[in-house]
């Protein structure tokens, strides 16, 4: 379980392997989701076969980063947030990093289950074969495929959000809340 941040964690940054986890992450889905919405209406082509296969490797990584960046934060909480903070900002900061890590979680669960409702089974990389989680059903699989997509355009939506929230703390909060992950826009000293 994520741990909310003590008020008086000694720490203003996250671990480099927090950080790094946190960007890998990041850069996937930016690779993931817009090759998700191109691909989804090509015509049947070996291309678009490939980037199916490129988009399914980038989902397989980003659920198993996110496994490990939890297991990570279990041994590592985030650094405290601002006591200046109001407390609804607080709140608001960790219920929007439940619900990234929920979904950087079921989004990948809902392709993968939604490839094997609709035949195509998942290989990671080309070389791991993943075990299908459901038996072939067309109808599964179009119900899934909406899943997916509805899933994907939630998640852009709390990405804008965060994006903006942090883009907000930096500039006009001017507080170090995005030097946490950005640690060389650190204002103040540790």
């Amino acid at each position: 379980m994520i741990r909310e941040p003590a008020l008086n964690s000694s720490s203003s940054s996250y671990t480099c392997v927090a950080i790094a986890l946190h960007w890998l992450v990041a850069l996937l889905i930016f690779f993931a989701w817009p090759m998700g919405v191109y691909m989804h209406d090509l015509p049947l082509s070996p291309q678009k076969l490939q980037y199916y296969a490129w988009h399914k490797w980038a989902g397989v990584t980003v659920f198993l980063l996110a496994l490990l960046r939890l297991a990570w934060r279990a041994g590592h909480p985030a650094p405290a947030l601002p006591e200046a903070m109001p407390r609804w900002q607080r709140q608001a900061a960790t219920g929007l990093h439940h619900l990234l890590y929920l979904l950087i979680l079921v989004i990948p669960l809902s392709g993968w289950l939604m490839s094997s409702a609709k035949g195509f089974q998942t290989v990671w990389f080309g070389v791991v074969p993943l075990p299908d989680l459901v038996g072939k059903d067309k109808e599964l699989g179009h119900l899934l495929e909406e899943v997916h997509e509805a899933l994907n355009f939630t998640l852009l939506g709390i990405v804008a959000i965060h994006v903006a929230a942090a883009i907000k703390h930096h500039l006009v909060d001017r507080d170090d809340i995005l030097a946490r992950m950005l640690p060389f826009l650190r204002r103040t000293p540790s």
